[in-house]
């Protein structure tokens, strides 16, 4: 039958034609909730185990940090600077470059083109290892790049020292985030929690050891994370290549060397796109470190910002969720599934940060508890609660918007939109309110706030005008380029 032929035939009124049509439309006009429930659950396969995940691996800073504070006020700060400045930094950018592979790993799963999942990964870890050792100075040099920036001379000192401890958990970054990505794209979240939950055991064993059995002080604390990354890295690393992997992982090729100028760009859009992000509050850190009485701000601003990092792993969850379903339904070529996913994730994730919001409202000030018991520091986190609050709020949508753009592909448009949103509104209106107003940390933390207000709002016009039709079709055409179609 010729192609018009068939389609003049599915014009034809027949019974089963009726039939059928009133069956979908009692479908849709009665599954609107149904619809939902289909998609949660969808959602939840992956946010689920993600949120299991991020929560483990970050509290191993929290416990890290924990530990410090419990040490002194001095050993709090600088592990605080070490993981919010040089750690942080490293950990956006490499991060940031990893979730490239949320947008073809996700598009060429929900395409069926398998086999490319694990050439991917395996130009990722080329490029990251690449940007790894390019960074290695950051470490190597922490203590004086700190002093540069204004920080106290001591906490510039003790924090340069626990950098270059840090030097194994830099380049675990290299291995771990794209093992993840591509994991979470097949759906594979469960492994990840389990593995996450061994190293969180392995970390509070070791933490235990050094600082308490063996009195390692803030030596201790800050080596105990390159044991828990590793922990991830090859727990990962050995279910993916014994078996757990049959369809994605070949073995190593020697096409992971191929393509990879192309590939490095697209990497690099994802890395200024997620940096941006990571960085904007570790600026805030740096620039309250050049208050009056920093070490007091920088301890009270660094438990605001590790409780907020904590919850903060919750719609970051829902940022690996969204941008594994909007790709995968995108590279299946259903724009509308794409378009329907997006509004389920945002809705839910926006339950779940009202509740948070009070949550930090009626309980900070035993929450601090958790990191210190130095009254000073307890009052001047009292005092910020309300912005965490409302920091908590605002992100509950802002990293899922982030995710449609991972899942579609609009990293380059968003890095731009970051850099003006954060660092032309946000950081400018932070210095404005916090040293002319002379409104201090307070003014720093509401004026970034306002940046974050501005890219959450560009990114909602934009997602909300998305022609998602037109983006199924790019998906296609993305899949193809990046060599979908040389291997089932």
């Amino acid at each position: 039958m010729s192609g018009n032929s068939a389609l003049e035939a599915t014009k034809v009124p027949l019974l089963n034609d009726l039939a059928s049509s009133a069956t979908e439309q009692d479908s849709e006009q009665q599954s609107l909730s149904r619809r939902v429930w289909i998609e949660s659950k969808k959602l939840w396969q992956i946010v689920g185990p993600a949120i299991f995940s991020r929560i483990a691996s970050y509290s191993m800073f929290i416990i890290t940090l924990a530990f410090a504070g419990h040490l002194g006020d001095l050993d709090l700060a600088a592990i605080a600077i070490a993981n919010n400045v040089i750690v942080g930094f490293d950990y956006g950018l490499l991060l940031g470059m990893a979730s490239a592979l949320e947008t073809l790993c996700g598009q060429a799963f929900g395409a069926k083109k398998y086999y490319m999942l694990g050439v991917y990964m395996q130009r990722s870890w080329i490029i990251l290892f690449l940007c790894c050792v390019l960074l290695l100075p950051l470490y190597l040099c922490a203590s004086p790049f700190l002093k540069l920036l204004g920080q106290p001379k001591e906490v510039a000192e003790l924090s340069g020292i626990v950098a270059i401890l840090m030097i194994p958990l830099h380049f675990s970054f290299a291995f771990q985030f794209p093992l993840q990505r591509f994991l979470q794209c097949q759906l594979k979240n469960m492994v990840i929690a389990w593995v996450s939950l061994l190293a969180l055991i392995v970390h509070v064993f070791v933490s235990w050891l050094f600082v308490y059995r063996l009195q390692l002080g803030v030596v201790g604390t800050a080596i105990t994370l390159n044991f828990s990354w590793w922990v991830l890295v090859f727990g990962l690393f050995a279910y993916t290549v014994f078996g757990g992997c049959p369809l994605t992982w070949t073995g190593f090729s020697i096409e992971a060397f191929s393509g990879l100028w192309e590939f490095t760009k697209l990497s690099a859009a994802s890395g200024v796109m997620l940096c941006l992000e990571n960085w904007y509050y570790r600026v805030l850190i740096l620039m309250t470190g050049n208050l009056q009485n920093a070490k007091i701000a920088v301890d009270a601003l660094s438990i605001c910002m590790s409780i907020n990092g904590w919850q903060l792993m919750i719609p970051f969850a829902f940022f690996a969720g969204t941008g594994v379903r909007v790709a995968n339904e995108l590279g299946a070529g259903n724009g509308k599934g794409a378009k329907f996913a997006t509004i389920v994730s945002v809705m839910t994730s926006v339950v779940i940060g009202v509740f948070f919001w009070l949550l930090i409202l009626l309980f900070l000030d035993h929450i601090a508890l958790i990191f210190t018991s130095s009254k000073p520091v307890l009052e001047a986190v009292s005092q910020l609660s309300i912005l965490l609050a409302f920091s908590i709020l605002l992100n509950s949508v802002q990293p899922i918007l982030s995710g449609v753009a991972v899942g579609s592909g609009w990293q380059s448009y968003v890095a731009y939109i970051n850099v003006g949103s954060y660092y032309l509104i946000g950081v400018p209106l932070g210095i404005l309110i916090g040293w002319v107003f002379h409104k201090g940390v307070m003014g720093i933390w509401g004026g970034m706030i306002g940046g974050t207000a501005v890219q959450t709002l560009i990114l909602a016009i934009i997602t909300i005008k998305c022609d998602w039709d037109k983006e199924a079709e790019n998906a296609g055409k993305h899949v193809r380029k990046w060599g979908g179609d040389e291997a089932e």
